[in-house]
């Protein structure tokens, strides 16, 4: 999976309050000015002066006017470390989701094309197509009302396929297993005539039954 790339100025950073946490540099130690820095990782002098502000910030050094960079408490670094790689993990964690998010996206205008495509073929293919369109309307005492597409095994008890729910002049195409069934729903199912009774029955059974 790909890394969320970090500023330079970042890693820098990080590559130092490493070396603090392994005591490279002992809490005290004063180290090399900006100039020199920036030599040491191939950056610009405000490149290591915004990732000893970063660090600053957090405790890992004391920059001081006039004198130079002084190396902070060992346990300022560690926390710092901890901090940036929960950071890094929350960033990685959205961006995996972003990804997920597009890809549900994608499937479902590929599954929304093929319910339009469904749709379309059993309006033109009457006669040859085996799996049928039917509609259903819920009345308000129907068993159904208020209950999940899940919650009522719809697909086992009837071996037909809801495409679409027609509502109050909305239509909802292929509607996920969450949806919920309201009176005067309008379900629009395919599958083969022969099952049309068992839709009928699950969709007329009162609660009382």
């Amino acid at each position: 999976m790909r890394k969320l790339k970090q500023a330079k100025y970042e890693q820098i950073a990080l590559d130092i309050a490493a070396r603090i946490a392994r005591e490279d540099l002992a809490e005290g130690d004063r180290i090399s000015g900006r100039s020199i820095l920036s030599s040491e990782y191939s950056v610009s002098p405000e490149t290591i002066r915004r990732s000893l502000n970063l660090l600053s910030e957090h405790h890992c050094v004391h920059v001081i006017n006039n004198y130079g960079v002084v190396i902070g408490e060992k346990k300022s670094a560690l926390a710092y470390l901890e901090k940036m790689s929960l950071m890094n993990d929350m960033s990685e964690m959205k961006h995996r989701l972003t990804n997920l998010m597009e890809q549900r996206t994608r499937i479902d205008n590929q599954i929304n094309q093929l319910v339009q495509d469904i749709i379309d073929m059993s309006s033109t293919l009457n006669y040859t197509d085996p799996l049928k369109q039917f509609e259903f309307t819920l009345e308000e005492d129907s068993s159904l009302i208020d209950m999940s597409i899940s919650a009522s095994s719809f697909y086992q008890k009837t071996m037909m396929t809801i495409i679409a729910i027609h509502r109050k002049g909305e239509t909802i195409l292929s509607p996920g297993p969450d949806a919920i069934f309201k009176t005067n729903d309008i379900l629009v199912v395919v599958g083969h005539p022969r099952d049309v009774k068992r839709v009928e029955t699950l969709v007329q059974k009162s609660q009382l039954c």
